[in-house]
């Protein structure tokens, strides 16, 4: 009978190895920059976003809350948002990649798994910039952007990836 489990045993335990082992290197990553404010992959989309917005014409500034670990994002003569660790995705990336790694299928794992980063960091770089401008030109939706649209956003494209990484190279026969 555990026979029949096998291949699904063997994806959830690649799945929760693969997702644990990342996630505490994760943490080991932020306790090594603690001391110093947001850490600097946080620190490097924040600039990402100021760049782009003061592309698109909403004048940004950062300003540093060392103590609190965070970023704030000052557009058009207002604090917009804040950016925290949490903002960064790469929790949503650990979730991607075990799941995609769970379902090992050779070179093209590698492949489409740095397909999916960038994809997943671009979705996050447009996510951020969008609450920005919701939160400076409609603060009103804020919240429901906040905490429902963009979360939508973020993990739907990650379902998405999911399904056409199962639907197209982790079921697919070798052989065909």
């Amino acid at each position: 009978m555990l026979k029949d489990f096998k291949p699904v045993l063997g994806i959830l335990l690649r799945f929760i190895i693969i997702y644990l082992v990342l996630l505490f290197a994760y943490q080991f990553y932020l306790n090594s920059f603690k001391a110093g404010g947001l850490d600097p992959f946080s620190r490097i989309i924040a600039e990402q976003v100021r760049y782009f917005q003061n592309s698109a014409g909403y004048p940004t500034q950062l300003y540093n809350d060392i103590p609190k670990e965070q970023v704030w994002f000052y557009v058009k003569s207002d604090y917009a948002t804040r950016m925290v660790e949490g903002c960064n995705a790469i929790s949503v990336m650990i979730l991607f990649v075990s799941f995609v790694f769970a379902f090992y299928k050779g070179v093209k794992t590698f492949a489409f798994v740095l397909i999916g980063l960038i994809l997943l960091y671009i979705m996050n770089l447009v996510r951020i910039i969008g609450l920005n401008i919701v939160m400076t030109d409609h603060k009103q939706y804020g919240k429901i952007s906040h905490d429902y649209i963009f979360p939508a956003v973020i993990y739907g494209c990650v379902v998405l990836l999911w399904l056409i990484w199962i639907k197209f190279f982790a079921l697919k026969n070798e052989d065909s």
